[in-house]
């Protein structure tokens, strides 16, 4: 039978790139085939493994199956493999047998072996670690202590990793993958550059890959995404998704149980760093430094990092430059808000995933039209919906019926487009306070923004030239004037003004 199991690895990797061979099919072991139920049993050391397997192979292995045993309708069942089972029937690479007279596993009660030093084990005089990274090149990767207890060392074994440890130890949220991101003209270039990343990681043209954009818009569930991508096709295994906020506290605690030594370590030996709202370094100088380092070791090293953030790196406050500039070094790309499409697109599809309601398209119009910030506005409106429905019975969504479910949520936004709506909403587009609109502060960037919103206003609103100056802080009506006047030209020349323009446009019509 080991002929057949041979044959189907074969084929497969005939198909399939040498990075999932190695990360998916080669752990798996041949057990049986049941010529009376017609039944291949294959084994996957952890349930990781064996859903990928089941989901990714079953098809081709019940193809390769039937025709090597002459026998259609063949059936392919993945199961865990027992601690107690042993695996003879791996085809990728002949088994290292232990040396003479040492065990192949350390017998009970044996100490654990030591923290790691430049990626090798350190034996702890009793002979059961050097038995370990002997037999199985084991390596020991040593948990940073963030709650006061002590490091835990965990051995990972070549071409045995515990997965199912290793991920939860990453922290990614499996649910936020490429296949469950909704794409639109605002993260399409985003999306983008992810798929390269997955495609080669660690590239310095690349790397770092700093997302910004406001709160809401899928910066998180694109970094999760990238991970969750690299880590399912075997190119990276020690990853971790950290909010900077956490990482800060992690090192003081790292200070005060006198375990920083070990945290430091951790972080350095990672393939993959995901690093959110960066924006929160700031003022923690020590952290800063620390970060700078790490970063340096890690692309002299080739390894991915992925940041995100609420700004572009070189306006980020209270950041040391030589920390800003490497981060622009990299790839910078905004993700900006989703254009009434890709909001209605969003409601669709998350109103999919409950399986209580079915939201008729004109429905998601109706709330994508009224609710323009960001996704996260989006998923609050449609779980109040669920909700509501929910207590009142109802199955089918209608515009009505999200009327009043929405009432209090709409009742703003429903209202026409004032001058104050377009003052707000311009201010939070180009990070300004909505005093800068009527202040009499002129720098270059607060004075382009006050014009852009007097071109809005005096676009979208039924208000005279001295109304709006009125407005903007008792401006003249020439002042008007004359910023309309210069956006309207402006425009016409600028394409990264246009569509500045086009957003905000979008944003206060719905």
């Amino acid at each position: 039978m080991q002929e057949f199991w041979q044959s189907c690895v074969h084929s497969l990797a005939q198909e399939l790139p040498p990075e999932q061979m190695k990360a998916w099919v080669h752990p798996l072991s041949f057990l049986s085939f049941d010529e009376e139920l017609g039944e291949v049993r294959v084994s996957a050391p952890n349930a990781i493994k064996q859903n990928w397997a089941r989901t990714n192979y079953t098809q081709r292995i019940q193809e390769l199956a039937s025709n090597w045993f002459n026998r259609p309708g063949i059936r392919v069942i993945f199961q865990v493999a027992r601690r107690d089972q042993h695996h003879v029937s791996q085809v990728h690479g002949p088994a290292v047998a232990p040396p003479a007279g040492m065990p192949a596993v350390a017998p009970a009660g044996a100490p654990a072996p030591r923290e790691y030093t430049n990626g090798s084990v350190q034996p702890n005089g009793h002979g059961a670690s050097a038995a370990l990274h002997t037999a199985a090149r084991a390596t020991a990767v040593v948990e940073p202590a963030v709650t006061g207890k002590e490091p835990t060392v965990v051995i990972e074994t070549v071409g045995q990793a515990p997965e199912d440890h290793v991920y939860k130890r990453s922290h990614m949220n499996a649910n936020l993958t490429f296949e469950s991101l909704v794409i639109g003209k605002s993260n399409q270039l985003a999306n983008a550059a992810s798929a390269q990343i997955v495609e080669n990681p660690g590239v310095s043209s690349y790397n770092p890959f700093f997302l910004y954009g406001s709160t809401g818009l899928g910066k998180t569930h694109l970094m999760h995404a990238i991970g969750n991508a690299l880590f399912k096709a075997g190119k990276v295994s020690r990853v971790r998704y950290i909010h900077a906020d956490q990482y800060y506290s992690d090192m003081v605690k790292s200070f005060q149980t006198n375990t920083f030594d070990d945290l430091k370590r951790y972080y350095h030996s990672l393939d993959l760093l995901l690093i959110d709202d960066i924006q929160f370094f700031r003022k923690k100088e020590r952290t800063q430094e620390e970060f700078f380092l790490l970063y340096e070791t890690m692309v002299q090293r080739g390894r991915q990092i992925v940041i995100t953030s609420d700004t572009y790196p070189r306006e980020l406050q209270d950041i040391n430059s030589r920390l800003t500039s490497r981060f622009d070094s990299g790839l910078t790309v905004q993700i900006e808000p989703p254009e009434l499409e890709m909001r209605v697109a969003i409601l669709l599809r998350k109103a999919e995933e409950k399986t209580s309601i079915v939201l008729k398209e004109e429905a998601a119009f109706f709330i994508a039209k009224h609710l323009r910030s960001n996704v996260r506005e989006l998923e609050g409106a449609l779980s109040r919906v669920s909700a509501y429905a929910g207590f009142h019975g109802v199955k089918i969504i209608t515009v009505e019926f999200c009327k009043e479910a929405l009432k209090d949520l709409l009742s703003v936004s429903i209202g026409q487009i004032t001058i104050e709506n377009i003052q707000k909403t311009v201010a939070d587009f180009y990070k300004l306070k909505v005093q800068e609109m009527y202040s009499k502060r002129r720098p270059a960037n607060i004075a382009m923004a006050r014009q852009i919103a007097m071109y809005l206003a005096k676009e979208l609103t039924q208000k005279s030239l001295p109304e709006i100056g009125d407005s903007f802080g008792g401006r003249d009506h020439t002042t008007v004037l004359h910023a309309v006047r210069k956006i309207t030209e402006q425009r016409a020349k600028n394409a990264e003004l246009n569509h500045q323009l086009h957003v905000l446009e979008q944003t206060l019509k719905g």
